[in-house]
């Protein structure tokens, strides 16, 4: 799957030289990053209802729709894929792949007192770093 989003993301780098009116990776790349999101909303949405509705060739059709947006996205914001795979390499790392990292404000690091996966502890920051005082 990375060898096809990287051909996606080269792909896509090399479509924003080409001419908007014969290009629709163009179009939506001259748009901006406001357009980029919302199209990017509009088939996660897509892809959520067709699943509700148990439909899976279109969740396909879909989800590679999904993906097609979010890598002109990240073509826009300057992020690589190797980037993405980074963080989930990382995450990983913390609490296994098929886990998704917990909302919180550390960062993806275990919350203070618990142990990643990895085994280190989370210790509480020196109270001056929590109000960005450094000595």
């Amino acid at each position: 799957m990375t060898d096809s989003v990287q051909k996606l993301y080269a792909a896509v780098l090399s479509a924003r030289a080409r001419d908007p009116a014969l290009s629709r990776t163009a179009k939506l790349i001259r748009e901006g990053v406001p357009k980029m999101a919302k199209k990017l909303g509009e088939e996660a949405v897509e892809v959520g209802i067709e699943a509700v509705q148990n439909n899976r060739p279109a969740v396909v059709r879909e989800s590679a729709d999904l993906l097609y947006n979010l890598v002109v996205l990240w073509s826009e914001l300057g992020i690589t894929p190797g980037e993405i795979w980074r963080e989930m390499d990382r995450r990983e790392e913390l609490y296994g792949i098929a886990e998704k990292l917990p909302k919180s404000r550390h960062g993806g690091q275990p919350p203070v007192g618990e142990t990643g996966k990895d085994g280190t502890q989370r210790e509480a920051p020196h109270p001056l770093l929590l109000h960005g005082k450094h000595r």
